[in-house]
């Protein structure tokens, strides 16, 4: 649905994406993740036909960005809800909607059903009369959310979502993206919340001007150092550690009376650990995994 390859954007001497390269499949949610100036939403703005790429390829759908009669095909497909929303502040919520409805040709019977729809599932309804002047920085965001969503596209770019949003809200809108998947709408998601791209994401790319790295979240997280067992004995002892160097382990740290060590199948792997242990007089008291996390992964990438 989305395929990019060496994607590239410099603005005179400065290269805010550097070669960038990934896919987005069909039903999808793909988040980008970064620090700030990273590239994020430089790549959006892109994919969204705002501004043109320096170089690289990039296509939607098998439409060219960088061709202006596929660009005005693309944008008839895609929803975007950018970093800065753009309301018409004098207007309604809901005469917000209809006027960007009927920009994107949907016919009135659309546009009415999809506005209150929206409004409704985002909790705007009783707001609908009311100038999106008034809103407050989180209604103003959810109002975007709907907006990029009136005309029923198939790809949804979303730059910074719950950024503004209280922790209610932003459950609201992460169980909404959820719901959009199941429709089989393919969604790109620029957060900073590494809980958030956990939750909801398949498949996440670290972005630090060049993509560090991309892959599911637990592919993620894997790939700094797979996994570890912690196992707290109640004493260990020169027995104890002589069975299990006998057990050839990959790595074995011993501090006081707990014991970490290196797995790759810790199903099959800590038994014959755990009963090593036992066999020399040793008594456990718990054993449990120590994993990376996500934030591991991408604090070691961006840095």
């Amino acid at each position: 649905m989305i395929d990019v390859e060496n994607l590239t954007k410099k603005f005179g001497d400065l290269t805010a994406v550097d070669g960038v390269t990934f896919n987005v499949k069909k039903g999808e949610v793909f988040g980008f993740l970064g620090p700030n100036g990273a590239g994020k939403t430089t790549t959006v703005r892109m994919l969204s036909c705002l501004i043109s790429k320096t170089s690289g390829e990039a296509r939607i759908a098998d439409y060219d960005v960088s061709d202006p009669a596929d660009s005005l095909k693309i944008r008839k497909m895609i929803g975007l809800v950018p970093d800065d929303v753009g309301l018409y502040e004098e207007l309604s919520a809901y005469k917000n909607l209809d006027f960007y409805g009927k920009l994107y040709e949907c016919n009135k019977t659309q546009r009415t059903e999809n506005i209150e729809h929206f409004l409704k599932i985002l909790g705007l309804w009783d707001k609908r009369d009311v100038p999106a002047g008034s809103f407050s920085k989180g209604m103003k965001q959810k109002l975007a959310i709907a907006r990029a969503l009136i005309h029923e596209p198939e790809i949804l770019f979303l730059d910074e979502p719950t950024v503004n949003l209280d922790p209610e809200s932003s459950k609201i809108v992460r169980d909404f993206i959820l719901e959009l998947k199941k429709e089989n709408k393919t969604i790109f998601l620029n957060t900073h919340n590494l809980d958030e791209a956990q939750k909801i994401c398949d498949k996440i790319g670290i972005l630090n001007t060049k993509l560090m790295a991309t892959g599911t979240p637990k592919e993620l997280e894997g790939s700094i150092w797979g996994s570890k067992t912690v196992i707290q004995l109640e004493q260990v002892n020169d027995v104890i550690l002589d069975a299990l160097k006998k057990l050839t382990l990959r790595n074995l740290i011993h501090d006081n009376n707990k014991l970490t060590i290196d797995v790759v199948n810790p199903e099959k792997e800590n038994p014959v650990i755990v009963d090593a242990i036992v066999h020399a007089g040793g008594h456990v008291q718990y054993v449990t995994e120590l994993s990376p996390t996500l934030e591991d992964a991408y604090l070691k990438l961006v840095r």
